[in-house]
């Protein structure tokens, strides 16, 4: 009875996690339809880009209840190869500081790694869990030989992170951090975008991002302020950008995700994307998953959160689908018979009730 009554109230919470991720996933669209309708915008960017991301967890959650191991493998190589071929096959130019050839494949890259070490603490078999690690390893190693210095820095980074989850009882405090990091690199951009830091500190973090970056970040500041609640419309930016008019080969768009929902969407339509990363670290507090799975998990979308907070890796369909994909591989239940280990019992968490018999 209690157990019956354990697995209702899960379900409960899991029901509420779905529901709060349609909510968000809706508003977002929605909202980029109001903009659009206000300004005479283009909102297929922002709208293919929700179907991506909602797709790709859908597919997750299917495909992590059915196969818990090989699902994560598998994305993990299948972005592997995307990351590859990314350089052959993105359009336009491509701004190469910080973030290698483009940030859709330093994001590419640090994703793979999260999935295949999602997989390494799904297995069982203490040689096949070795076999995944070294997969993420050499992925971090590709994203070196690609000459992506930001996928092999956060790739190596949530590597760590993956590592040292399992000594992590409570996986809130790990999930706030991730939150707290992904909040402080947005602020950072927006300090340097207003010239709010101290100018020694400026000029080093303009050196490392180039100066043309944070002019096309200040544009978006000043578009924000023609119209702070609106923005300028979806897919506006290169329209009204004076650093991109200036550009030989301009690929319209800020090099940030918050800047860009700014200037685009307003402070509301940042607000809605900071709103679905909070959702996607709920979805993971309650994940069914064990620990170190969520972590991790949650380690690889905090990267992806700091590439697209000075890059353009969301403009990409493939890494927001990629995005999804994780976040829904995190938060499956596998159908497995029994108590696998790698579920997490309902009296281990830290947030379940305990209901006296």
């Amino acid at each position: 009875m209690t157990s019956a009554a354990g697995a209702t109230a899960a379900g409960e919470r899991r029901n509420v996690s779905d529901a709060a991720g349609v909510l968000a996933l809706g508003a977002c669209a929605v909202w980029s339809l109001i903009t659009a309708g206000v300004h005479d915008g283009r909102p297929e960017g922002v709208l293919l880009a929700v179907l991506a991301m909602a797709a790709g967890y859908a597919s997750g959650r299917i495909l992590g209840a059915v196969a818990p191991v090989a699902a994560p493998c598998a994305g993990a190589l299948v972005g592997l190869g995307l990351a590859l071929v990314a350089r052959y096959t993105t359009p336009g130019p491509q701004i190469t500081v910080p973030l290698g050839h483009t940030g859709a494949a330093a994001a590419l890259l640090t994703l793979s790694t999260a999935a295949a070490c999602c997989a390494a603490w799904a297995a069982r078999r203490p040689g096949l869990r070795l076999a995944l690690r070294l997969l993420a390893l050499g992925i971090t190693v590709a994203a070196a030989i690609l000459g992506s210095a930001a996928g092999c820095a956060l790739g190596t980074g949530v590597l760590l992170c993956s590592l040292a989850a399992d000594r992590v009882r409570r996986r809130a405090l790990g999930l706030g951090g991730f939150a707290l990091a992904a909040a402080a690199v947005t602020s950072t951009t927006w300090a340097v975008a207003e010239n709010a830091l101290p100018d020694g500190l400026t000029a080093s973090l303009e050196g490392q991002l180039t100066e043309h970056r944070v002019l096309l970040w200040q544009d978006a500041l000043h578009l924000t302020g023609r119209n702070p609640v609106l923005g300028v419309g979806p897919g506006r930016y290169a329209e009204l950008s004076p650093t991109v008019a200036q550009t030989p080969l301009p690929d319209g768009r800020p090099h940030s995700a918050a800047l860009q929902q700014m200037a685009e969407q307003g402070v509301t339509g940042a607000l809605l994307l900071a709103l679905l990363f909070c959702w996607v670290l709920y979805s993971l507090w309650r994940s069914p998953q064990s620990t170190p799975v969520v972590l991790t998990a949650g380690a690889g979308l905090t990267a992806l959160a700091v590439i697209a907070s000075v890059g353009n890796a969301l403009s990409f369909t493939t890494v927001t689908a990629g995005a999804g994909l994780l976040a829904g591989l995190a938060t499956a239940r596998p159908l497995a018979d029994g108590c696998p280990e790698n579920v997490v019992k309902e009296d281990e968490r830290p947030w379940a009730h305990r209901l006296e018999p």
